[in-house]
């Protein structure tokens, strides 16, 4: 399939396609019979360049992309699985790891845990049977727009944990971010080994 590992997909916008900009995180809208180029397709988003700029958009609109099919093959791929058992902080935490592992940077085909971007994340009871978690996280720099668009996507995945009450992403700076903060499988899949 196109728009993977490097794969350049070129699709006509179907329909107007509500997007956000790339890097700057403002909402933009992509008009229908436009020339676009998927270069990213991970964790539920695409990233389409259309007149020389990026915009992230979500599987939700995937069929003004021509792919409606691929949205809910995508959406599963983002969701969490469940064996049915009573949610314990151990396995929300867990779900909350690798949900946060379909987050990704839409310059970047690397997710935000092994970007080194998740600094922490707890699961708390604050009821019976119910969960808090608290993420906390940077980016690869201060200034990046996206930043809240990351978090939001990584709230918005949390919440759909089961057993999960309220989830709150915290975007921190200290200690900055390096590359030394990625993992060595990012770091190898950057060429920066």
């Amino acid at each position: 399939m196109g728009g993977r590992h490097g794969e350049i997909e070129e699709v006509t916008i179907e329909r107007d396609c509500p997007a956000v900009a790339v890097p700057w995180g403002t909402p933009a809208t992509l008009e229908a019979g436009r020339i676009g180029y998927i270069s990213q397709r991970l964790g539920g988003t695409f990233t389409v360049m259309v007149d020389g700029n990026l915009y992230r958009v979500d599987a939700a609109n995937a069929d003004a992309l021509g792919l409606g099919e691929e949205a809910a093959a995508m959406l599963e791929e983002a969701a969490h699985e469940d064996d049915g058992s009573p949610p314990t902080a151990e396995s929300v935490e867990a779900a909350a790891w690798r949900l946060l592992g379909t987050c990704y940077d839409p310059e970047i085909p690397i997710d935000i845990v092994n970007l080194g971007l998740v600094y922490g994340l707890e699961a708390t009871e604050v009821d019976d049977g119910r969960f808090r978690i608290d993420v906390r996280m940077t980016l690869t720099a201060p200034g990046c727009g996206m930043g809240t668009v990351i978090a939001d996507e990584a709230r918005e995945k949390l919440e759909a944990i089961r057993g999960v009450d309220s989830v709150y992403v915290d975007l921190v700076w200290d200690p900055p971010w390096s590359r030394e903060m990625m993992s060595e499988a990012a770091r190898l899949e950057m060429g920066l080994m």
